[in-house]
């Protein structure tokens, strides 16, 4: 992503999963303590989604930005990620494997987590993020952008979760997030004219979560 990305290799439940790393500046320059720790998911690896997409790369800088030291990886069968695709599945597994590395590191065992996706990586993160409460363990905040509800079973996400979506989506089209998040009483902020991708409205993505921090 820039030249300050660390990418490496993590052992996973079916092989190696590779992993980029982005530190906030001054945690990187100065050695300052972090507000939390992120983890970013990308979109369906089957139809080109690398953790490397321009959507999951808006998302790793903006929560960059805000100070958490975070952590993309790219799922089974993409990049050095060994293993084949398995439906959203398999990947869950893997994700935790990249939580369970994040957490180990030094300082970061008991920082605020945020947990953020893109299309298909919100129907594994939704899962994940399920498995976490279910133990007990505390999600700061969650991002879902492109939810990818008439594709896939998205499980039931946090109160506060962040849900942006495209007025235009033709990939998910906006009414299936509309019903995915009504019995749960989850805003959805739109961006008007925005298509799956944001194409040209990737700026707008970095402001609504820059102002739902404030």
């Amino acid at each position: 992503m820039n030249n300050h990305t660390k990418q490496f290799l993590i052992d996973g439940p079916v092989g190696k999963i590779e992993v980029a790393l982005d530190l906030p500046d001054d945690v990187r320059e100065n050695g300052a303590a972090p507000r939390g720790i992120a983890l970013v998911a990308h979109p369906h690896p089957l139809f080109g989604g690398t953790m490397d997409n321009k959507v999951a790369v808006t998302l790793v800088r903006t929560l960059t930005q805000l100070n958490y030291v975070t952590y993309r990886s790219n799922f089974r069968g993409v990049g050095k990620t060994e293993g084949e695709h398995d439906a959203g599945i398999g990947e869950r597994d893997d994700l935790r494997a990249v939580l369970d590395y994040m957490r180990a590191q030094p300082g970061q065992a008991d920082l605020p987590l945020v947990l953020a996706g893109f299309s298909f990586g919100t129907f594994v993160l939704s899962h994940v993020a399920a498995r976490l409460v279910a133990e007990g363990q505390a999600i700061e905040r969650m991002v879902f952008v492109g939810t990818a509800a008439s594709r896939w079973e998205v499980a039931p996400v946090p109160e506060n979760t962040l849900v942006v979506h495209g007025e235009t989506d033709d990939t998910v089209p906006i009414q299936s997030v509309y019903d995915w998040a009504r019995p749960q009483e989850l805003p959805v902020v739109v961006i008007p004219g925005a298509e799956h991708f944001l194409h040209r409205k990737l700026h707008v993505l970095k402001r609504i979560i820059v102002d739902a921090w404030r």
